[in-house]
């Protein structure tokens, strides 16, 4: 995540809630402003104060160092999986302009973090056979999608669109070396591997 679109931000005097002594959330740039992902507020004694003032148990600490005994502060993590997750969406969306004014939405999502890890795409239907066949081998370590619908172009944008950081293209060169097309997402960059390298490719990528 991109650090730029993250802050700390220390509540106001006003906003504190009246057991909290200090109260500090972590924000990210939203589109539509800044939001709280994590809120982390020091609750000070006032918990553990109540459960012995309503249970009659003695919740204190006694330090085996200092001999020093207190009642021990609540410090609450609050985090919201739903923000998150929006927020990875937000920060890895981007329309990217293309020699020759075309755009080219693409989710830069961490590789760990992609739904598909890989795509498999035949060059051709002809090319079916031996696509899934690439297909099956990765599909029994790695979430893959496959696809054979429309022209290479179009499916590396539909690819592109939902994040997959791989797309692996089974073309003829591959019926008599065994190699295919890699290409990255990000770069649009590609590279020649053979079937048999493509798992521990991907492994080594998806790693954080």
């Amino acid at each position: 995540m991109n650090e730029v679109n993250l802050r700390f931000r220390d509540h106001k005097a006003e906003e504190l809630s009246f057991y909290s002594n200090a109260t500090c959330d972590i924000e990210f740039l939203f589109p539509f402003g800044w939001g709280e992902l994590w809120g982390i507020a020091d609750r000070t004694d006032y918990d553990l104060k109540k459960h012995m003032e309503h249970s009659g148990e003695d919740l204190s600490y006694l330090d085996p160092v200092t001999n020093e005994k207190y009642v021990p502060y609540c410090i609450e993590p609050s985090l919201g999986a739903d923000r998150v997750a929006l927020a990875f969406l937000c920060n890895a969306y981007e329309e990217e302009e293309l020699e020759g004014g075309d755009v080219r939405t693409v989710m830069h999502l961490h590789p760990a973090l992609a739904p598909f890890k890989a795509a498999v795409l035949p060059l051709s239907k002809k090319l079916s056979d031996k696509a899934l066949e690439v297909y099956s081998m990765l599909s029994k370590k790695f979430n893959v999608d496959y696809d054979e619908a429309g022209s290479i172009g179009k499916r590396y944008r539909r690819e592109d669109e939902i994040g997959t950081p791989f797309c692996i293209t089974v073309d003829f060169d591959t019926l008599e070396d065994n190699t295919v097309t890699v290409r990255d997402r990000d770069t649009m960059e590609q590279i020649r591997l053979s079937v048999e390298e493509l798992t521990r490719y991907i492994e080594e990528k998806v790693e954080f």
